[in-house]
Formats: structure tokens, C-alpha cells, sequence
């Protein structure tokens, strides 16, 4: 039997964020469109010499995107929105491209969320027009590939079903389905007359609870696209296939499952069996952690799922896409020898399976340790304190609506108060300095003086535009998970493991080794400061521990609940201090608890049980008078919405920006008693919202809503944008508040 090695997709921002920087000097006008498409030609033709050099047989192409796949497929099927008034039959032009990405004056960009249970943020394709090829991506990666590199590459494409599943849809379903078949008919096609051997149809939609109606159009999608004789991978990841049995007997070459994140993929194997006639595409490497594999175990595992499925052939290759992972651990020089050991990145993963494969051939030399490391990191006693949890610590003890009154007695703020959610913008000047700092060219004194020089700026401005809850600006923060990891046992946080977020955005998630536990205060020095230059409330802020959680490369030696709880205990002593320090509102950012939600529904009771009480065992001692923010982002909230309530805090702040208030639809069913924040204000696009804009969905929450309980809030933090930006739209936003006020009034 023949055994294959291949890559599900590689990261493309480069080893030193190439991508980052070419995109962002294009938006600055530094540099033109032809060095930009310059440089990400050649981070391409790198990715593929490296798999190439290294062995693997299936190399992926067009899995490059200058911002987004769903986006590159949205513009090459012609998806423009009509509002953006393309009428052309032709490429979409870059300045377009970018414009539905991040809007401009006047015209939103396309709505942003999650994709899937990632930290990557997927642009929502809307379906106002009928398909039509404007432009055959696909061919176009394949082409260069085999022109540039020599290479006969595995062209990438999100699938039809996943596609239409994670689109805003505005025609009639049936003619549209028709339509965009065809269009992926004729791309297709084009693929195999220019030589493609085999084809990658992304569809981890499968993996979603389906009904009877979405297995048709699959069966009746790929039964169309199968006539066309190219070799298709039905490609499935981050869980177990739905239907396993029709799905697997489509009319195609090759399905590709999940054996990492889906075990319930290996059950229905050993349950149902594989076609002997198709090839079987293992992902069998983790592409979302970062711990190196047992290959071992998992060659093991391969030769008994072999002797069950005797498929026609074997494809060996990671669980998903590794976008989600660092590029490479030999990038990383002063790791700990005996952490760095443990550590698979990309690159990494990619000789896992080039080994893996060997191993299975039978071929001399080729062995493998098992993964057996001492333990490091732990420390007993925060152990014990997880072990001897009770019910009252995870309680508040006084029901909201006691709280609430116990709170504007203190705060005295007005209707509709207005605030931000945390960071504002961290400018050229504030990276080099914290650059020089770390490499010990300016002393902590001189460092502290500048942070605080720009904290009582950014003071300065929030009451000069009247917002009515200030933040202290976190110029002191790198990032909001990065910079608790640093202050944490446990934690290892690296120096080039970047990894995309969405367009030029990346973060370097830290890596949970040990047992996790507070070094000390945190932000104790920071907040009081700010709120000894005003008079109004400035909230503290922490990272919640669902989303250190999820947002870090977590250790898998114990349960995730039990570290979510070591990380709660730890912030728990941050939040009393601040408390202590006279700070009467504390926000504790929950922006990643829908990210960790199981996909399919049936398992979703267990994780956010323990993800809620995580939540409350930051808060649960705090004073009534103490008022608990949360903020989440870019979700779909009606899967959360009792878990948020649940989560008990005083006011939760979410995204209505980009959906124009759709996000609001969840309140009319469920009815919300707390305080909500608004994110009225975009602040992934530089345009700046009028304050009639942000009027138009105010007014539509307010439909649902009680004045009281409404909140008036930029959408995320500030971080990545520029002042001049930040200070018309606050400005906006604040007088959207101020004449809501005064309607209500009269």
C-alpha cells in the first residue's frame, strides 16, 4: 500500500513577519502593490522549497492568503456586496480587496468572527449577488508553483458546504447552491486540464451537528464535483466527522479525518470500516499544540487503524492547517533545553510526519524515544488548592439586582455610560521603547516614567472626550495574554513564536508547562496609578483564565479545567488587591470562552460548566459595591448565552459593529437582566464611524434592551490603532450617548 506524506496548509506570515510588515507598509503607503505581491510570491516559493526539501509529497498551494481564504473565496467567486458598487467582470482590484477587509469612509467592511473553535478571525462572505468566476485563484497558486518551486502542488479550496455554511446568505438557496457548484465545477476543471493530479477541499463544516438537508447538498455537491476526474481530498478537521457512513462513501478519491481532535473518527472506523477503494488521510499530528508527538504511539495507532480500515492507500499529515502554530522551535535560542525538547512547531510537525512515514515503510535507522520527560513546574500546595475547592468559592453570595443598586450609589454614572474596553493605541514610539527596555538599553526607571507619562496622556484625552468610565491604556502590555504569562509560574513565553490572528494581525501565544501561580501583583502599580489623576473610575483589567487558557499552548498532562482553575486562583489575589487599592470597577476580558466550546452541541455541558465557575472564582470575593466587567468578541453569543449569564457578571461588553446589531437578535429570545456594553465602534477598520452610524444600531439595541442597562463601547481594545483614528471616533461615540440621553429625557 502506498503511503503519502502531506501538509494540510503552512504559516504565512514568514520567520520574521514578512507578511505583518509588507501589508501594513502598503496601508502606509511605504511601499508599492508590486513589492508587496513581491514579498508574499516569495514567502511562497520558501514554504514550498522547505516541504519540498524535507519530503513531504502533498504540498499545499493557494493556502496563502494576503488576509483571508474566506475572503480570497468570496472575491474569486465574485461576492462582492453591493454595497461596494464592483460591477466589473474582472479580478478584484487589491485597494477592493482591502476595503472588504477593513472598510473605508462610508462603507463597512464584511463582518468578522471566528473561525471555528480558533483564535484565527474568518471575514464573513455575504451572498447578495449570483456567483461567477472572476478569478481562478487555485490555478493561479498551482501554476506558480510548479513555475517557481517545481512543484506539482495540492491546491487548497474551502469547500462548498463549508463555504455556504459560514456565509451571510441573502437569495434563494436553491438557485444559489446551483450556481456556486458550478462556478466550483469550472475551477475545477481548470485545475485538472493544467495538470493537477490532486485537490484539497477544505469542509470542517462536517464536523458540525448536520441535519438530514445539509448531508443532501453535500452528497449532491460532490457528486457533481467528483464527474470532473480530479483527485479530490475531502478534507475534515478540528473534530469528528458527522454521517461518518455517507460521507465516506462519496464518489471521491480521498477523505481526510481528524485522529487528534476527532476521536470519536476512530470509533466509527473500527465501528463501520473504511472503502477499499478510496485513500484514507490521517491527520495524526497535532497542528493546534505545540507538544512534540509520540511517534511511537502513534505508528502504533496508524498499523491498527490499518488492520480495521485497509483502505486503497494512506495519507499521513497533520491534524489541521498549521497556521494555527509557530513556524519553527529553532527559532527560539533561549528556551529551557529540557522545555525546547518537549516542543513541536510547524516545521517540526511537518519531519514528525516525514518520520512517521518512514517508520510505517519499515525502513532501517528510523526510531523513536517515547515522549517520557520528567515532570517540571510543579508545585504541590497550588495543587492541593484546586483539590480542596468548595461550592462557596465559585458564589457571589448577593444577587445582582442588590448589586447593581449598591454600585450606582457609588459610581453615580448616567444613562447610556460610555467607556473603552481597555487598550489604546500603541504607537511606533511605544515599541521602541519597550524594545530598547527588554534589550536593556534604557533602565526600569526611565521605562516606568515613560509608561506613566503616556498613561496620564491617554487620561488626559478620555476626559477631555468626556467618556464617562476611563482605562489606563496598557501601554504597558504587549499583549493581553503574553503579558499575565510573563507575571505567572508556569508559563514559557517565546520570542518569535507569532502566529496570525486575521490580515497583519499576530500574537505569540505563551506555552502552559507547569503548575500555574502569582509571582506577585500584576497590575496593582499601573491601575492606581491612573486613578490617581482623575476623579471618575478607572477600571482595572485582567485577562480572564478561560482565555489564558485557550489562547496559550496548554500543558496536556492534566485536564484543562484543573489549569483554567490554577490560572482563576492566581487572579483571584490580583483582583482582592485591586479591590483593596480602592478600584471600584475590574474588568476581566473573557473574549476566547466561545472559542473553547465544543463543536458539537452534545458536548458542550461539561466545558462550560467549568469555564463559568472559572470565571466566577476570579470574583466571587470581591464587595457587592465592586462592579465585574467581562468583555467578549466575535461570537456567536446565542450558543453562550447562559453561560454568560451564568458567568454573573455586572456588565458584559460584545461586538455590534461589524453585524450592525445582529448580535443583539440573542436578547429578544433570552432575556438579559445586566448591564451590556455595545460595541458600537469597529476597531479592526481605520475608518471612523459617524455618530449617526453608531446611532442606527444603539437605537436597534434599544429595542430589546432596557436604557438602563445599556453600555456605549468601542467593539475590542485600541491597541492597533492609530490616534488620529481613535480620538474622532471616541468623540463620535460619545456624542451618540449624550443625545441618546437627552431623548430619553424628554
Amino acid at each position: 500500500m502506498e503511503i503519502l506524506t502531506s501538509n494540510l496548509g503552512y504559516p504565512r506570515i514568514g520567520k520574521g513577519r514578512e507578511l505583518k510588515r509588507a501589508l501594513e507598509g502598503y496601508w502606509q503607503d511605504k511601499i508599492s502593490e508590486d513589492k508587496l505581491k513581491e514579498t508574499a510570491l516569495n514567502l511562497q516559493v520558501e514554504n514550498w522549497g522547505y516541504q519540498r526539501e524535507i519530503g513531504i509529497d502533498l504540498i499545499p498551494v493557494n493556502d496563502f492568503s494576503l488576509y483571508d481564504h474566506m475572503l480570497d473565496m468570496a472575491t474569486m467567486f465574485g461576492f462582492i456586496p453591493k454595497r461596494f458598487k464592483y460591477k466589473e467582470k474582472a479580478p478584484v482590484p487589491l485597494s477592493l480587496y482591502f476595503t472588504l477587509a477593513r472598510g473605508r469612509e462610508g462603507i463597512a467592511p464584511l463582518e468578522m468572527t471566528k473561525w471555528f473553535d480558533t483564535n484565527y478571525h474568518y471575514l464573513v462572505p455575504e451572498l447578495d449577488t449570483m456567483p461567477c468566476l472572476l478569478e481562478n485563484r487555485p490555478l493561479i497558486s498551482y501554476s506558480l508553483a510548479r513555475e517557481r518551486a517545481g512543484i506539482n502542488g495540492k491546491p487548497v479550496i474551502v469547500g462548498p458546504y463549508t463555504f455556504l455554511r459560514l456565509s451571510k446568505i441573502f437569495l434563494d438557496k436553491g438557485s444559489l447552491i446551483s450556481a456556486l457548484i458550478d462556478v466550483y465545477k469550472e475551477a475545477l476543471i481548470s485545475l485538472k486540464e493544467a495538470g493537477a493530479v490532486w485537490v484539497q477541499m477544505d469542509e470542517p463544516a462536517l464536523v458540525l451537528d448536520l441535519d438530514e438537508r445539509d448531508i443532501r447538498l453535500v452528497e449532491e455537491a460532490y457528486k457533481v464535483l467528483a464527474d470532473i476526474g480530479l483527485n479530490i481530498i475531502l478534507q475534515t478537521y478540528f473534530g469528528a466527522l458527522s454521517f461518518y457512513e455517507r460521507i465516506i462513501n462519496l464518489p471521491i478519491g480521498a477523505i481526510g479525518l481528524d485522529l487528534v481532535r476527532g476521536e470519536e473518527n476512530l470509533e466509527n472506523i473500527r465501528k463501520y470500516g473504511f472503502p477499499s477503494d478510496k485513500i484514507l488521510s490521517l491527520g495524526i499530528v497535532d497542528g493546534r499544540n505545540v507538544w512534540r508527538t509520540d511517534l511511537n504511539k502513534v505508528s502504533n495507532l496508524v498499523k491498527e487503524v490499518l488492520e480495521v480500515a485497509k483502505p486503497k492507500g494512506l495519507i499521513l499529515q497533520p491534524s489541521c492547517s498549521l497556521i494555527h502554530l509557530p513556524i519553527s522551535i529553532e527559532l527560539e535560542g533561549d528556551i529551557d533545553s529540557n522545555i525546547k525538547g518537549r516542543l513541536s512547531f510547524a516545521n517540526e510537525r511537518l519531519k514528525e510526519i516525514v518520520k512517521l512515514a518512514r517508520m510505517l515503510k519499515g525502513e532501517e535507522g528510523i526510531k523513536e524515544d517515547v515522549n517520557n520527560f520528567e515532570q517540571i513546574g510543579c508545585i504541590p500546595e497550588v495543587r492541593e488548592r484546586v483539590k480542596h475547592l468548595k461550592a462557596s468559592d465559585f458564589e457571589r453570595g448577593i444577587p445582582y439586582e442588590e448589586r447593581r443598586k449598591r454600585q450606582q450609589a457609588v459610581l453615580n454614572l448616567p444613562l447610556f455610560p460610555t467607556t473603552t474596553i481597555g487598550s489604546f493605541p500603541q504607537t511606533g514610539d511605544v515599541r521602541r521603547i519597550r524594545a530598547r527596555y527588554k534589550k536593556g538599553q534604557i533602565g526600569e526607571g526611565d521605562y516606568k516614567a515613560f509608561i506613566r507619562e503616556r498613561m496620564a496622556y491617554c487620561i488626559g484625552v478620555q476626559e477631555g472626550l468626556g467618556l464617562d468610565v476611563l482605562v489606563h491604556g496598557e501601554f504597558e502590555r504587549s499583549d493581553m495574554v503574553e503579558y499575565f504569562a510573563q507575571k505567572l509560574t508556569g508559563f514559557l513565553v517565546t520570542k518569535n513564536g507569532w502566529v496570525q490572528s486575521y490580515g497583519s494581525r499576530c500574537t505569540r501565544p505563551p506555552i502552559i508547562y507547569g503548575d500555574v501561580s502569582r509571582k506577585g501583583a500584576m497590575t496593582l502599580e499601573e491601575i492606581t496609578f491612573a486613578q490617581s489623576l482623575t476623579k471618575r473610575p478607572v477600571k482595572g483589567m485582567i485577562t480572564g483564565p478561560v482565555t489564558i487558557l485557550n489562547w496559550s499552548f496548554v500543558r496536556n498532562d492534566i485536564p484543562k479545567k484543573e489549569v483554567a482553575y490554577q490560572i482563576a486562583l492566581a487572579l483571584k489575589e490580583e483582583v482582592l488587591d485591586l479591590e483593596k487599592a480602592g478600584i471600584k470597577i475590574i474588568q476581566i476580558d473573557e473574549p476566547a470562552l466561545r472559542e473553547g466550546l465544543p463543536l458539537k452541541k452534545r458536548m458542550r455541558r461539561d466545558y462550560l460548566e467549568w469555564a463559568v465557575k472559572a470565571f466566577r472564582l476570579v470574583t466571587s470575593k470581591v464587595r457587592p459595591e465592586t462592579q465585574i466587567h467581562t468583555h467578549m468578541c466575535y461570537a456567536e453569543f446565542s450558543d453562550i448565552i447562559e453561560a454568560i449569564d451564568g458567568m454573573d457578571a455586572d456588565v458584559i461588553s460584545i461586538e455590534c459593529s461589524r453585524s450592525q446589531g445582529d448580535n443583539i437578535d440573542v436578547f429578544e429570545k433570552f432575556h438579559y437582566k445586566k448591564g451590556i456594553g455595545l460595541g458600537v465602534y469597529d476597531i479592526h477598520s481605520p475608518r471612523v464611524p459617524s455618530t449617526e452610524e453608531i446611532l442606527v444600531t444603539l437605537r436597534r439595541c434599544l429595542k430589546v434592551l432596557r436604557p438602563e442597562q445599556l453600555w456605549v463601547n468601542p467593539d475590542c481594545g485600541l491597541k492597533t490603532r492609530q490616534w488620529e483614528e481613535v480620538i474622532p471616533s471616541l468623540k463620535n461615540m460619545v456624542k451618540a450617548a449624550e443625545i441618546l440621553r437627552g431623548e430619553i429625557a424628554k
